[in-house]
């Protein structure tokens, strides 16, 4: 096969067909927030989430299973060993995907925050008065959201998406996901992180739920510098908070078209990604581009 066949094309991600069991999972460098895809690619982002991805997966491996087969180029068909792929393409098991989005929150801020604001709920679920703005909660909590294909994802209830996949699958999705946040969250704790919120996509493998997609990566989690954090305010995050900032202060509606990104707004985006891989990891990300196989100064989007 001299052409590997693009079967999904996402916000962040490309998946190519391997075979009847395996897809190639291709991570771009295009950042998007507020559900809207910009313009300006972040250099570097899309090997950021694939080295974060495959870090996780492994240090996680058994507490979550995963549809993660292999991070190698070596492991991957020969079509899949493009110059312009390396150090951002994942081999993985073809998952029979749950149709809700899978947060976990350990603390309250953003939707949930503005929720609890106007209905002192969190996902309609009632909360005790008197919180403030990224408290910790006395526990995680399992948090779905429904799984948009166009427009905003919709905060549901645990009862709502218990309707949309069967109690069974909800419970055992808030099982896996809740192990997984604690575990992360006291792992980057010694770190010097908080993991105030992460997003998970679980689907099935041979009737076992793995999780899917990315895992605990600046993209789908709010990363907190501890000594930044307080009660009452919204602390500074490790990921594409300078997007989101830069892109607000404009009086921009959060629909499409985007504003465009300042080259300034890039390079601290990129630095806030490599910063949070480096310090949950405790590894250089540029010895995962040299594993990889990207050439020194390669940063395709």
């Amino acid at each position: 096969m001299s052409e590997l066949e693009l079967v999904h094309r996402g916000k962040v991600r490309e998946m190519y067909r391997v075979d009847d069991r395996h897809l190639l999972m291709v991570a771009s460098d295009r950042i998007s927030a507020f559900d809207v895809v910009f313009n300006e690619p972040v250099p570097d982002k899309g090997r950021v989430l694939t080295a974060m991805t495959a870090w996780w997966s492994t240090w996680l491996g058994d507490i979550a299973p995963t549809h993660v087969v292999s991070a190698d180029p070596g492991d991957f068909p020969a079509a899949a060993r493009r110059s312009e792929w390396a150090g951002r393409a994942l081999l993985v098991r073809r998952a029979e995907m749950l149709p809700i989005e899978c947060i976990v929150r350990g603390y309250i801020t953003g939707s949930a925050w503005k929720e609890y604001r106007e209905r002192g709920t969190m996902h309609d679920e009632p909360l005790p008065a008197g919180l403030l703005e990224s408290q910790q909660l006395p526990e995680p909590v399992f948090t779905p959201s429904t799984k948009a294909t166009d427009g905003h994802d919709v905060n549901i209830s645990f009862a709502a998406a218990a309707e949309l996949v069967g109690p069974e699958a909800a419970a055992a999705a808030r099982r896996v996901c809740v192990d997984a946040y604690s575990t992360a969250a006291a792992h980057a704790s010694e770190r010097g992180i908080i993991i105030a919120d992460t997003k998970f996509e679980l689907g099935y493998v041979d009737g076992t739920l793995v999780v899917a997609d990315e895992w605990l990566t600046p993209d789908s989690s709010r990363f907190w510098p501890k000594d930044h954090w307080q009660p009452g305010a919204s602390p500074p995050s490790l990921d594409k908070q300078p997007v989101r900032d830069a892109t607000e202060a404009t009086g921009w509606n959060k629909e499409p078209p985007p504003p465009p990104l300042t080259d300034d707004v890039v390079a601290a985006t990129r630095a806030r990604y490599i910063e949070a891989y480096e310090t949950l990891t405790g590894e250089s990300f540029d010895d995962w581009l040299a594993h990889s196989g990207v050439p020194a100064g390669a940063n395709a989007s």
